[in-house]
């Protein structure tokens, strides 16, 4: 039971940063519908420009828990600026030119993109992992167990912490954000009918932009926490993670917000799982077994609707 447990926090932890990559894919394809492949790399560049600030500030974990959090902030926000410009001139650059092309030509050019982003960062910054002592450290016994074999202690780490509450709020205010404001109304024309909505006064080019732009943040966001909580980052810490985001959108419903979460959280149990149970090899043939399955009995994912033919 406490074994499980532990798999149970480490598998949500996991799965909110999978979530987090996963809103990016989504929220794109439910506008343009065009997958972008270059989106495990935004998160990428994200985890690296992390890596790049926390170096030059010098932060470490034995500073004070308030500069800590004043600190990470600001590594955030560059983070996902810096992001976020990548992802909009890749949109402006790549995927606009193509937009009405054959559906093969946008997904031939964010592959391309893809790959200029690993080899840009791998020649800028050199191929090697870049590693960092822990930040965010410290954290809550939850159980203790003590048996013939040894102790065994259930720990919930304030990294964990951090991971799972910045998640839960960055879903809540951008549930809101495309529920309740004017941009988000907009978004869901253009998802609707973007003919449609550019009569109806809005702006479709500025609207697909902004969403390069959120989906960017997130994944940046989700760059910083990954690097963290693993300690490490590298120029192709991307494509993976980027695979397993993508796998996570797809099983919750691609083009549903809470569907992409709850494929991340998915996608992270089943590894940690798999991993604390059977072989840890097949972690991944596991999560895509369990994609495949519930795509042959529901097509459209687990939260996703059924698309209507528009005739």
């Amino acid at each position: 039971m406490e074994y499980f447990l532990q798999q149970l926090i480490n598998g949500i932890t996991l799965g909110s940063i999978y979530g987090l990559i996963a809103i990016g894919y989504t929220m794109v394809y439910g506008i343009i519908g065009m997958i972008n492949f270059a989106h495990g790399d935004v998160f990428m560049v994200g985890s690296v420009a992390a890596f790049l600030v926390v170096l030059g500030i010098g932060l470490t974990g034995g500073s004070g828990l308030l500069l800590i959090l004043l600190a990470l902030i600001l590594v955030a926000a560059i983070a996902m600026v810096v992001a976020a410009a990548y992802n909009w001139t890749i949109e402006r650059l790549a995927y606009k030119p193509l937009r009405g092309s054959f559906r093969l030509a946008p997904l031939i050019s964010a592959i391309g993109m893809s790959i200029v982003l690993q080899e840009f960062v791998r020649v800028n910054q050199e191929g090697r992992p870049k590693p960092v002592q822990p930040i965010v450290t410290g954290g809550y016994e939850i159980m203790r167990r003590v048996t013939e074999a040894g102790e065994f202690i259930v720990r919930l780490t304030n990294m964990q912490i951090l991971i799972i509450v910045s998640t839960l709020i960055l879903m809540a205010v951008f549930t809101i954000l495309i529920q309740k404001t004017s941009l988000g109304r907009a978004q869901r024309a253009c998802e609707q009918d973007q003919k449609m909505a550019a009569l109806l006064g809005i702006d479709v080019d500025r609207t697909i932009s902004i969403t390069f732009i959120m989906g960017a943040a997130l994944a940046a966001f989700a760059g910083l926490m990954f690097f963290l909580y693993y300690g490490v980052t590298d120029f192709f810490v991307g494509f993976l993670a980027g695979i397993k985001a993508f796998t996570a959108a797809v099983l919750g419903g691609i083009g549903s917000l809470p569907g992409a979460m709850l494929g991340g959280l998915v996608i992270g149990l089943i590894e940690t799982m798999w991993s604390a149970y059977f072989t840890v090899e097949y972690k991944d043939v596991a999560a895509f077994t369990v994609l495949i399955i519930v795509l042959i009995f529901m097509p459209q994912g687990l939260l996703g609707k059924p698309e209507v033919e528009k005739v």
